[in-house]
């Protein structure tokens, strides 16, 4: 006979204790342990609307497996398509998370319109909205399919039942933090329940060759609300990143099994909902000021894209016996690392000066390419010396104040060059292996010392 007894389980990694603790041993995480209640002993059997020859699976030779020229499903949104790799793949499951209101139900509902054109069926399930709901959103965004099926539902047993009724082939679960077990007794949205819900949805997935969405809810901290095992057991994880004060949004790749992690799709939301951005390095460098201190452009690649970024310094002087130094869009460490460089190899006194360095456009950058245009913007704003318009700054910079090279230089001289930028400042390392490559002009330097004598 089963019995209800009470334990703590922590948000975070799922780790189970018998009485609440402020820190939980397994992840460290402070004030995460929450109280459940948890059936013992012999459990009750549990039931599924699956037949007996899907259950079961199929022992298959790996030389014998075909795989077919249709495996992946285009989405319609080639940006989404980036970022899964080439499209969606049968028997897939995908989690996508980020910032209520970013527009994580906004993307998927448009894709079901795209994938509805492709006579290909698309079972929604809401557990937020109801249908009407669903539907006066869908005329905001223009779609309509035939094909696209909506049900307001958070039993688990009657999405199963549905799902067998109407054999889709996309179904999209919007969120699995509202969906529930009926053989659990704690309340959805915890962690017991998102891990029942999340393996039933993973088994579905497999065994029907469905390809599942599901959207999960973010925390405080920008990680997605439940167990760590959550993002451990589907194959894709989405984020979408971005603040709902300004236009643009960026959905990264941050797990994929059938694809890179290194792409991004770049959105803009406009009033009919999510529009594409062709050609992210013109829509960065919107509103670049020309012949200001302290403006620097530089090229990162997010996977196989080159996207050119404008980074932005102010030194000034400090009212306080410590200097500020700020960092919006990039590492905060990496920038202290570049202000000792200017003060040890170049001689520039900015231990009475506030610093700050900001990446425009609200985009996040961690790449190393990114030192030697932040090193060039700071000794702008602090000489109060503009930088070429037409120059673009590529290079990592050691702490010795060497440039050092950096990878796919190639493709983002070309970018540049696309831009319209006549000259570009690279490492010498890379310059032997870059050939002619239309009218731009390649500078290639080796230290700190010498770009900014190429620059000022």
């Amino acid at each position: 006979m089963a019995k209800v007894k009470n334990v703590f389980v922590c948000n975070t990694c799922g780790h189970e204790a018998s009485k609440w603790m402020g820190q939980c041993p397994g992840c460290r995480s402070w004030n995460t342990m929450v109280e459940e209640v948890k059936m013992t002993g012999t459990p009750s059997k549990k039931t599924s609307v699956l037949s007996d020859d899907m259950a079961l699976g199929k022992v298959e030779k790996l030389k014998d497996i075909s795989i077919g020229q249709d495996t992946r499903v285009k989405t319609g949104i080639e940006e989404l398509d980036r970022v899964l790799g080439g499209g969606l793949v049968e028997g897939s499951l995908t989690l996508v998370g980020g910032d209520p209101g970013i527009g994580k139900s906004t993307l998927l509902l448009q894709m079901c319109q795209s994938i509805s054109n492709q006579e290909l069926k698309v079972l929604y399930i809401s557990g937020e909205e109801s249908n009407k709901q669903i539907k006066l959103r869908g005329e905001r965004l223009g779609v309509d399919g035939e094909n696209v099926l909506l049900y307001a539902e958070t039993s688990l047993q009657h999405i199963e039942q549905a799902i067998k009724n109407e054999k889709p082939n996309i179904l999209i679960v919007d969120s699995i933090q509202t969906i529930y077990s009926d053989i659990l007794s704690s309340a959805p949205g915890s962690v017991s329940q998102v891990r029942e819900v999340t393996s039933s949805m993973m088994k579905i997935a497999k065994q029907l060759n469905l390809s599942t969405f599901i959207i999960g809810h973010v925390t405080k901290d920008g990680a997605i609300a439940g167990p760590r095992v959550l993002e451990h057991m589907v194959d894709t994880v989405l984020y979408f990143e971005g603040d709902r004060s300004v236009s643009y949004r960026i959905l990264r790749a941050v797990k994929n099994r059938f694809g890179s992690t290194n792409e991004i799709g770049v959105f803009e939301m406009v009033d009919s909902g999510l529009r594409e951005v062709k050609n992210p390095s013109e829509y960065m460098l919107t509103g670049k000021p020309l012949g200001e201190s302290g403006s620097a452009v530089t090229c990162c690649m997010e996977g196989t894209r080159p996207l050119l970024v404008e980074v932005q310094a102010l030194v000034c002087s400090t009212n306080f016996g410590m200097p500020r130094r700020t960092a919006n869009g990039t590492d905060y460490n990496r920038v202290n690392l570049l202000v000792a460089v200017l003060e040890k190899k170049m001689g520039m006194q900015l231990g009475g000066y506030d610093s700050y360095v900001n990446i425009a456009g609200g985009i996040k950058v961690n790449e190393p390419s990114l030192d030697l245009a932040i090193v060039s913007a700071l000794a702008s704003s602090f000489k109060n010396k503009a930088i070429m318009d037409d120059a673009i700054i590529m290079g990592e910079v050691g702490l010795t104040g060497e440039v050092r090279g950096i990878v796919q230089c190639e493709k983002r001289v070309v970018e540049a060059m696309k831009m319209g930028f006549k000259t570009c400042i690279i490492p010498h390392a890379n310059l032997k292996h870059i050939n002619g490559i239309g009218d731009i002009k390649l500078i290639g330097v080796k230290s700190v010392e010498e770009t900014l004598g190429r620059i000022f």
